[in-house]
C-alpha cells in the first residue's frame, strides 16, 4: 500500500506565501507524475501543477508565475511553493501520485493524499 502525507497548509493574508509538501511512502518502485490539485468550496477539484519524474512541469493558468512545483525523486516527495496568494486560492489542496509502480504489485496506480486546507484572507 502507498500513502501520501501532505503538510504545510494554513491561513495566510493575501500577498503572502505558503509552501506545501507531500511525501509518498510504501513499497514504491517509481512514480511517473506527482501533482497538486485543489478543490475550492462548492467547486470541482482542479489541477494546480504537476511534475514528471524527469522534471517536466505543467501549471494551470491560475498558478503560472506565482506557484512553483518541484520534486525530490529520491524521497518520493513533491513540493509546491505558492507566492502572491489571493483569496481565490482558498481551497483544500490534494497531492496526487500517478503512474505508481510498486515492488510487489503489478500495474500502474494512482494515489491521493488526504488534503490540506489553504485559506487566504483578504
Amino acid at each position: 500500500q502507498v500513502q501520501l502525507v501532505e503538510s504545510g497548509g494554513g491561513l495566510v493574508q493575501a500577498g503572502g506565501s505558503l509552501s506545501l509538501s507531500c511525501a509518498a511512502s510504501g513499497s514504491i518502485f517509481s512514480i511517473n507524475i506527482m501533482g497538486w490539485y485543489r478543490q475550492p468550496p462548492g467547486k470541482q477539484r482542479e489541477l494546480v501543477a504537476s511534475v514528471s519524474s524527469g522534471g517536466t512541469s505543467n501549471y494551470a493558468d491560475s498558478a503560472k508565475g506565482r506557484f512553483t512545483i518541484s520534486r525530490d525523486n529520491a524521497k518520493n516527495t513533491v513540493y509546491l511553493q505558492m507566492n502572491s496568494l489571493k483569496p481565490d486560492d482558498t481551497a483544500v489542496y490534494y497531492c496526487q501520485a500517478d503512474g505508481v509502480r510498486q515492488r510487489s504489485v503489478m500495474g500502474y496506480w494512482t494515489y491521493w493524499g488526504q488534503g490540506t486546507q489553504v485559506t487566504v484572507s483578504s
